[in-house]
């Protein structure tokens, strides 16, 4: 590339607040926690700029009554617990349809959480490797205690997990948690690490009013095999990013996609046409050459003849 058309500058907000400032800056594009995207989006619109600023999620996976569990299984356990559940398009919150639905979903999934193999990178047997820093590490840790001490049901507990010649790396095991509530800090954060809350409800419906009520709409799930109830979930969901059977709905590049609600701040999805429509402005030019002009003045839009 040409000097100047790709730069990498290293700061914190001096830096970030001098490029919002900026007046030779146009447009700002921005993906990270909710907070900092609602900052973003503030200060930049406020000097004129245009702003695309993603923000955080809360995941939702509703499992209905008819839904292959086996199925079920593998895709919670990729999403929840891949890269160590460090993404923002990881599933969070399983919502099991009903009890017998969510005594099944636990008995499978307790022997697999327990077991999930952690470790560095260069291990080949690792499913899962560290957190990003300690400080991710001590709020997780704390989340944890947190949906403890509100009541919830710690199924698999990750903390306290030790990897041989990295004891000082920021290792956490898979954790799981039944019984949890909308009101509970585990529900209402974006943990951002590889614990799954689970949520039970009583009916379809409870679900789609559990997934409504959240303020987060980044992405959400579906595992049925009924085709009715997969098209009103489409319809009727208020989220960005929606999969039938599929646990982490993001489509390929080509495509626009991004969350609702306060999973971001603008009017521009990423990739695909949006990304063209954020970075360049449209021009309408109109022209006339001295040739075309009639004589006299035209106290009407032309009309076609």
């Amino acid at each position: 590339l040409p000097d100047g058309v790709f730069n990498v500058v290293q700061g914190d907000k001096v830096v970030v607040d001098a490029i919002l400032d900026n007046p030779d800056i146009m447009a700002v594009s921005f993906v990270g926690s909710t907070p900092v995207a609602e900052y973003i989006y503030t200060r930049g619109a406020a000097n004129g700029k245009r702003v695309q600023a993603l923000g955080g999620a809360k995941n939702h996976m509703i499992i209905m009554p008819d839904a292959d569990m086996g199925q079920v299984v593998d895709a919670l356990m990729g999403a929840g617990y891949g890269s160590a559940g460090e993404r923002c398009m990881a599933v969070s919150v399983p919502v099991p349809v009903g009890e017998k639905v969510a005594d099944d979903l636990m008995d499978r999934m307790i022997p697999l959480v327990e077991n999930l193999p952690v470790g560095p990178p260069a291990d080949t047997n690792a499913a899962m490797g560290p957190v990003i820093t300690r400080q991710s590490l001590d709020r997780i840790t704390s989340l944890l205690q947190s949906g403890i001490d509100k009541g919830a049901k710690l199924l698999v507990d990750g903390r306290g997990v030790k990897v041989p010649g990295h004891e000082n790396g920021f290792f956490i095991g898979a954790s799981l948690f039944d019984h949890v509530t909308p009101e509970m800090d585990i529900y209402k954060e974006e943990i951002f690490g590889p614990v799954l809350s689970t949520v039970r409800v009583t009916d379809y419906e409870a679900a789609i009013k559990l997934v409504h009520g959240n303020p987060y709409a980044n992405g959400v799930a579906i595992f049925t095999r009924d085709g009715d109830a997969a098209r009103d979930f489409v319809n009727r969901i208020e989220v960005g990013m929606v999969g039938v059977n599929v646990p982490i709905p993001v489509p390929v590049g080509y495509h626009s996609f991004g969350g609702w609600k306060k999973s971001i701040f603008g009017s521009h999805h990423i990739y695909g046409p949006d990304t063209i429509h954020f970075y360049t402005r449209l021009k309408a030019v109109t022209s006339r050459w001295p040739a075309g002009i009639k004589a006299g003045a035209e106290y009407n839009f032309p009309m076609m003849s």
